[in-house]
């Protein structure tokens, strides 16, 4: 089947989708992560003339959702709308230009997995057995014994259970030859390539199992037609959203204009994680369908953290709704697609996001548009110059510069690399500051002979700045208007992808307006400390508004509340410090280290009665001698009545652990 082009202006189709996400909890920067990067292919081919459809939304049934519904209290349905929601919020905030956003739960959605099952079941593609076997529920996953890790699951590392249940299969044996056959014609099908290699090795030739694609110990899913004590399983269910968004199967037997015009997709992204299933399962389901498969899945890599994936226990989860508060929207979205080559792993950590908004967006861009206006304030009263080709030695190398980078960043954008699309940017932003350095405008200004090459100069670097202006418009969704506003320029021609592919297309004569640095410097250490705040769950102030609270109020930040470290302590030995009525010695076991600490308890604890209990140490007090006596921190206590009473924990909490 060809994919129809767009009657109206001619303009090729693209339809581009991420995963649906599973709205068990909170979405982290992660999930952000994925969104954005979707969020800048579609931008980028709106601009270039596409007519973009661009999908995304939520994966509501299965078991792990039921469980947490009935621990929240709620119904599932209500349980996931209120997620959902949050979601929907999250996009918002992140500026995500989603065309249409999939729910499982809705009837849309509903009516096109049961169409399928029974074309599937009917044409012999699905049959009724027994599945015996592991599953792991946070992952919702079947597995062999053989596929188990040390008996767990190899996806989570969690543990799974053995069940025994009716469930129906599809036949995957039937079509494996056909989807190496795939592989084979359609090189770019999955991409990284590492990740092709991957799924024959790891699951094909070791020999690819029927799939159970419906449950009977749980009912929060689509009932399986005319078999009602079944739902349907997770991946049957959730990849079909691709085609029920676009409404495949709408009416009986026909599908929508939408389904016609838009399919098959261009590009699936996906997590690591997931790639098996939508390069193994999916392309099967549709070939059974008799449908085109998409065009390309691309599994990029995990954002971790240093301690590895996030994750609550951990406490190193990052939200990034306190980022954008603190920081901007544009910081985040340029540091996510900039920091991590597409396809691979990255580390998210708090110094390397300050870095690279000082050094990239403060230090660069910033710094050129600001000196650059200046300049213009200041040498031609605000207004763009003529163009002068030639005026300075040093002309052509910046505008090939120019030229070059748009061919790169396209060819980049092509492959979805978005990291070497916004360093090739950023070449040409560096190379407009070296640029000052080497034409010098404040001697030109000195020399009224060089007053026409003094205009040519600046003009270069106002129409670099416009080039960077459109280049950064799928990346940096606030960022390209404040430079517009300062430029002088309003959305429309001057801001096109065309515009950019000739140099010197920006009108002489235009005011220019400097305004404020788009990106203030941040001062590394008190930024670094705010994020590791975010991270522990505490959502940190701007720092103008920390200070202004903290001087008028008597408060203090709450960064400087986490530079006092609180451990957890056993007491180990109790004993009164001699000449001294109301002190007790106590030898306490940090976990890693014994510490001797003097507190002014005596007169409320026998010795014997704190040994073996834990209480709340301050581990970094500087150390003090108390009539000759070492102490090394501070213990905890409350005032009650008249009488201080130690504050203790539970005795299952490991000695050492910090209490945030």
């Amino acid at each position: 089947m060809e994919r129809s082009v767009d009657a109206v202006g001619g303009n090729q189709t693209y339809y581009i989708t991420t995963p649906i996400y599973y709205p068990s909890d909170k979405l982290h920067i992660g999930h952000a992560y994925t969104t954005i990067a979707g969020d800048a292919m579609a931008r980028y081919k709106r601009l270039r003339g596409y007519d973009v459809r661009y999908l995304t939304g939520t994966d509501e049934h299965g078991q792990k959702i039921q469980k947490r519904a009935q621990a929240a209290g709620k119904q599932p349905q209500e349980f996931v709308d209120d997620i959902v929601k949050g979601i929907k919020e999250l996009w918002s905030k992140l500026d995500i230009s989603y065309d249409d956003f999939i729910r499982t739960t809705e009837d849309r959605h509903k009516k096109v997995v049961q169409k399928v099952f029974k074309r599937l079941l009917d044409q012999g593609d699905i049959y009724l057995g027994e599945y015996e076997g592991w599953y792991c529920v946070p992952c919702e996953s079947f597995f062999t014994e053989r596929q188990l890790n040390e008996g767990n699951c190899p996806d989570c590392g969690r543990p799974v259970e053995k069940i025994k249940e009716k469930s129906y299969f599809f036949r995957m044996s039937k079509y494996v030859d056909r989807l190496l056959a795939y592989y084979e014609e359609n090189p770019g099908f999955i991409q990284p390539e590492s990740r092709k290699n991957e799924m024959i090795q790891n699951f094909i030739k070791p020999g690819l199992e029927d799939l159970s694609v419906s449950r009977t110990t749980f009912d929060w899913g689509i009932q399986v037609p005319g078999d009602p004590e079944h739902v349907v399983y997770v991946w049957l269910d959730a990849l079909t959203n691709y085609i029920s968004a676009l409404g495949y199967l709408a009416e009986e037997g026909e599908s929508s204009e939408l389904f016609a015009k838009y399919w098959p997709a261009d590009v699936h992204l996906v997590g690591k994680e997931i790639v098996r299933f939508h390069t193994i399962y999916w392309p099967i389901f549709l070939m059974a369908l008799d449908l085109p498969l998409p065009k390309k899945v691309f599994g990029h890599g995990w954002l971790l953290m240093k301690d590895g994936k996030m994750s609550k226990s951990k406490g190193n989860v990052v939200d990034p709704v306190p980022l954008i508060d603190r920081y901007g929207l544009d910081a985040l979205r340029y540091y996510l697609l900039r920091e991590v080559p597409f396809g691979a792993d990255g580390v998210f950590t708090p110094e390397a996001f300050v870095e690279r908004v000082n050094a990239d967006l403060a230090n660069d861009l910033g710094n050129l548009l600001h000196r650059t206006l200046t300049m213009v304030q200041k040498y031609h009263q605000g207004v763009v110059p003529e163009y002068v080709p030639n005026a300075t030695a040093h002309d052509r190398e910046l505008e090939q510069l120019a030229k070059d980078t748009v061919k790169r960043v396209e060819e980049a954008m092509e492959e979805l690399q978005f990291s070497i699309a916004l360093t090739a940017i950023w070449e040409l932003v560096r190379a407009g500051n070296r640029y000052i350095e080497h034409t010098q405008p404040w001697n030109l200004a000195k020399d009224p002979d060089k007053h026409r090459a003094l205009g040519s100069v600046l003009y270069h670097l106002l129409e670099v700045l416009r080039i960077v202006s459109v280049l950064i418009q799928p990346f940096m969704t606030q960022t390209p208007k404040k430079m517009w506003e300062q430029l002088g320029i309003g959305e429309g021609e001057l801001t096109s992808w065309e515009s950019v592919e000739r140099f010197g297309v920006l009108p002489a004569g235009i005011q220019t307006s400097k305004g404020n640095p788009l990106f203030p410097r941040l001062d590394i250490k008190e930024e670094v400390e705010a994020i590791l705040g975010m991270m522990r769950g505490t959502v940190t102030k701007p720092v103008e508004e920390e200070k202004k609270v903290s001087e008028q109020e008597g408060y203090i930040s709450i960064d400087e509340f986490f530079q006092t470290d609180l451990r957890v302590a056993e007491i180990l030995e109790a004993a009164p410090v001699k000449n001294a009525n109301r002190l007790l010695k106590l030898q306490l076991d940090l976990g890693t280290e014994k510490r001797q600490v003097v507190s002014g308890i005596a007169e409320y604890y026998r010795p014997e009665e704190l040994v073996g209990q834990k209480v709340i140490c301050v581990a970094n007090l500087k150390p003090v001698k108390l009539r000759g006596e070492k102490s090394e921190g501070m213990i905890l206590a409350a005032s009650e009545n008249g009488r201080l009473v130690l504050a203790t924990v539970s005795g299952d909490i490991p000695n050492g652990t910090r209490v945030k």
